[in-house]
C-alpha cells in the first residue's frame, strides 16, 4: 500500500521501554564503576528502546546529503554564486568535499541526492530525485507547492526506506544548497515564534552589510507568507527548501522504521524540527551531533530538549558533524556487546555505588 504522510505520522511508535529498562540494567552489570560512561551508557539505553534489542551493530552507516537551490538567493542573501551548490554537489560525490573526506575516514557511505539543484549534475552515484530546478522565492510567493513539498517528504522516506531494506545500522542527515540558511531560519522562526534577530546568523560568511540585509529579507519572507506555526508541513510548503523537506521525510522514516538518526547542523536541525512538530514521538529517534554555530540551531535544540555531542564550533552543514557523533554511537553498541560484566571479571559489584545523580533516562523522560 502506497504511504502517504499522514498515515506515516500515525504509525511512528514510541521507544521501547521495556528494552531500554533492560539496557539500562546491563549498563549498570558492566564491570565499571556504575553510571562512569556518562552519555555513552545513554546511547546505548536509547539504541535499544529505537531496535528493542540491549545489544546492536551500528557498522553499516549511511548519510543521505539532500543537494537542492533556493529561490531566495534572488534577494541576495548569499555571497556565493548558485551555481556552487552544482559544483560542490558533483565535488562530494567525487570525494573532495568535507563530508567526503570524513565519510571515508568513519566508513559511512555517503548517498548525495539532487532534490531540486538549479541546474544538471551528471554523475554515475549520483541519486536523482529532482522536484524542481529549485524552489520559487519565498520572498515573493510560497517556496513550493503543496504538491511539491508532499513530493519531497516522500522522497527522503523512501530513500531511507530503501536504505533499511539494505541493511543499514544508522543514518546521517547532510545537505547542499546555497541560500538554505535563509530558509532553514525561516522555518525555525514560524515554527517556534522567536525574533528574526534572535535567530539571524551569518551562514556561510556574511558583511556586517549583508547579515542586516538578510534579516530584513527573512521578515518579507515571514510577512509575505504567514505560514501557520500549528501547521508545520505549511511551514516548510511556504518558507522551507526542497532540501529541508526532503530531510524531513528522512527523520520521519527513521522514526517509522525505527532506525537511528543523526542531526548535523541548522538545515538539518530546521528538517528534525518540522518533523517533530508533526510528531512528536520522532525526537526520541534523533541524536543531535555538534552544536552548530548558527543561533538558529541553538534555538531549534532548546525548543526540541536535546543536547548536542560536540561543540566545534562548526556551521559547514553538508552532514559534517554526523560522522564524530557515529562514531560515538558505534562505540556505546560496542561496549555492551563486548564489555565484561561484574561476574565475567570476577569483580564483586559490592564495592562500588552508583555515582549517578538521577537522570532523565532513569525514569524514561529524555526521549519522551
Amino acid at each position: 500500500m502506497e504511504k502517504n504522510i499522514e498515515n506515516i505520522i500515525k504509525s511512528i511508535q514510541p521507544l521501547s521501554k521495556e528494552a531500554m529498562k533492560n539496557a539500562k540494567q546491563y549498563q549498570d552489570s558492566l564491570i565499571k564503576p556504575i553510571g562512569s560512561l556518562g552519555r555513552l551508557e545513554e546511547i546505548a539505553i536509547q539504541l535499544a528502546g529505537i531496535t528493542e534489542k540491549v545489544q546492536n551493530q551500528v557498522h553499516k552507516k549511511a548519510i543521505v546529503v539532500m543537494c537542492a537551490d533556493n529561490g531566495v538567493y534572488q534577494e541576495g542573501v548569499s555571497t556565493a554564486p548558485q551555481e556552487v551548490t552544482a559544483v560542490q554537489t558533483y565535488n562530494m560525490l567525487e570525494g573532495k568535499t568535507a563530508i567526503s573526506v570524513l565519510a571515508k575516514q568513519g566508513n559511512i557511505d555517503l548517498k548525495v541526492v539532487d532534490i531540486g539543484i538549479n541546474g544538471v549534475v551528471n554523475h554515475k552515484n549520483l541519486i536523482y530525485k529532482k522536484i524542481a530546478y529549485g524552489t520559487k522565492n519565498s520572498a515573493k510567493e510560497a517556496a513550493m507547492t503543496k504538491q511539491q513539498m508532499q513530493q519531497a517528504v516522500l522522497t527522503g522516506f523512501r530513500i531511507v526506506e530503501q536504505l533499511k531494506k539494505e541493511g543499514y545500522h544508522i543514518i546521517g542527515t547532510g545537505e547542499m544548497g546555497i541560500s538554505n540558511t535563509t530558509t532553514a531560519t525561516s522555518v525555525i522562526v514560524a515554527l517556534t515564534g522567536c525574533s528574526i534577530e534572535q535567530a539571524t546568523g551569518k551562514g556561510a560568511g556574511l558583511t556586517k552589510e549583508l547579515f542586516e540585509h538578510k534579516k530584513t529579507v527573512l521578515k518579507k519572507i515571514l510577512q509575505k507568507n504567514k505560514p501557520n506555526p500549528n501547521n508545520p508541513l505549511e511551514v516548510l510548503q511556504k518558507v522551507g527548501g526542497f532540501d529541508i523537506a526532503g530531510l524531513t521525510g528522512c527523520f520521519l522514516a527513521a522514526a517509522y522504521y525505527r532506525i537511528p538518526i543523526v542531526i548535523d547542523g541548522v538545515i538539518s536541525m530546521s528538517a528534525a524540527m518540522v518533523a517533530c512538530y508533526c510528531q512528536p514521538i520522532v525526537k526520541q529517534y534523533l541524536f543531535a551531533s555538534h552544536c552548530s554555530a548558527e543561533p538558529a540551531y541553538q534555538i531549534g535544540a532548546e525548543k526540541l530538549g536535546i543536547r548536542p555531542y560536540f561543540e566545534l564550533q562548526m556551521r559547514l552543514g553538508e552532514g559534517t558533524g554526523c560522522p564524530f557523533t557515529m562514531y560515538l554511537i558505534e562505540a556505546a553498541a560496542k561496549i555492551t556487546a563486548e564489555m565484561a560484566t561484574f561476574e565475567e571479571g570476577n569483580v564483586d559489584k559490592s564495592n562500588y555505588i552508583d555515582i549517578r545523580e538521577e537522570t532523565e533516562y532513569d525514569t524514561g523522560n529524555r526521549w519522551g
